[in-house]
C-alpha cells in the first residue's frame, strides 16, 4: 500500500511513523509512506499558503495554487491514485471503511487542511471523496489522516505480526471487544476470571464471546441490530439477559 500526505505540518507525521508497528511496516515494504510539505509548493520567499477569505468573516483560507502544484507533482508518475480530504463535511468513517480502503490498489493521498478552511477550488478540482472521523472539528487535517492510516495499515496482512488479534477486535467482528486480563491473577482485590485460568479453550472462547456479546448490549446495542447473529450468540444474549434480571430482583 502506498499512502501520501500534503499537509504543513510534516512533523507531526514524521514522529508518528517513526514507532514500532508503522517502522516495521515501512521496512519491511508492507506500506509506503511520503509526506510533502504544502509549503515547497509556494513560490514567494515567505512560502505563504493562506489569505484572507473573498467576502470577509473569520480566519484565513489556505490558497489553491500550491495544492494544485503538489497534486500535480505527486501525480507525475503516473499512478493511479485517490486522493482524499479530510473534512467534517465527508462520509463518516468506520471499521467496514478502514478495511475496504486497505484493500484499495491505488494510491491514497491525503489533503490535510488548516485554518478557516479550503479554497473551495481544490475540492472541485482535486478531491475524489471527503472523509470526517466524526461529527466535531479539530484544528486540521493531520490528526484525522492520522486515525485512518494507522487503522487500514494495521488491518493489511503482516502489518501487525499477528493476524488474529486484528480479527478479534472491537468492530472487526461487528460487536465490542472482550475484557482482556494478564499477570498477575489476583491485584488489589481484583481477580482474573477463573475460567481464564483454566486451560479449556472451548468454555474460554464462549465466555470472550459472551462477554463481548455482554459489553455490546449494555454500550453499544445499536451494533447487535447490524450484525449477523448465530443461533449460538442468541443463547448467550438470552443468558445475559437472565442473568440482569436476576441481578435487578
Amino acid at each position: 500500500m502506498r499512502c501520501e500526505i500534503i499537509t504543513i505540518f510534516p512533523g507531526i507525521f514524521e514522529s508518528y511513523f517513526s514507532v514500532k508497528i508503522f517502522k516495521r511496516a515501512i521496512q519491511k515494504g508492507i506500506v509506503d509512506i511520503k509526506i510533502h510539505n504544502l509549503r515547497d509548493y509556494t513560490t514567494d520567499r515567505h512560502r505563504t499558503v493562506d489569505d484572507y477569505p473573498y467576502g470577509g468573516g473569520p480566519g484565513m483560507v489556505l490558497k489553491p495554487e500550491p495544492f494544485f502544484k503538489a497534486v500535480k507533482s505527486v501525480k507525475a508518475d503516473g499512478l493511479e491514485t485517490c486522493t482524499i480530504m479530510m473534512s467534517p463535511q465527508g462520509e463518516r468513517f468506520d471499521q467496514e471503511m478502514a478495511l475496504a480502503l486497505s484493500r484499495e490498489k491505488r494510491r491514497l493521498l491525503f489533503i490535510c487542511g488548516r485554518y478557516e478552511a479550503v479554497d473551495e477550488r481544490v475540492r472541485d478540482a482535486l478531491v475524489d471523496r471527503e472523509i470526517s472521523i466524526g461529527d466535531y472539528v479539530l484544528t486540521g487535517g493531520e490528526l484525522p489522516a492520522l486515525v485512518i492510516i494507522d487503522s487500514i495499515v494495521r488491518l493489511i496482512p503482516e502489518a501487525l505480526g499477528d493476524e488474529h488479534s486484528v480479527v478479534e477486535e472491537s468492530f472487526s467482528w461487528g460487536i465490542l471487544d472482550y475484557p482482556h486480563y494478564t499477570r498477575p491473577p489476583e491485584y488489589e482485590g481484583y481477580e482474573v476470571p477463573e475460567v481464564l485460568l483454566s486451560g479449556n479453550h472451548g468454555d474460554v472462547a464462549r465466555w470472550r464471546r459472551k462477554e463481548a456479546l455482554r459489553r455490546t448490549l449494555k454500550r453499544r446495542p445499536d451494533l447487535l441490530e447490524k450484525v449477523s447473529l448465530t443461533d449460538e450468540d442468541h443463547t448467550l444474549l438470552f443468558e445475559i439477559k437472565e442473568e440482569q434480571r436476576n441481578e435487578s430482583d
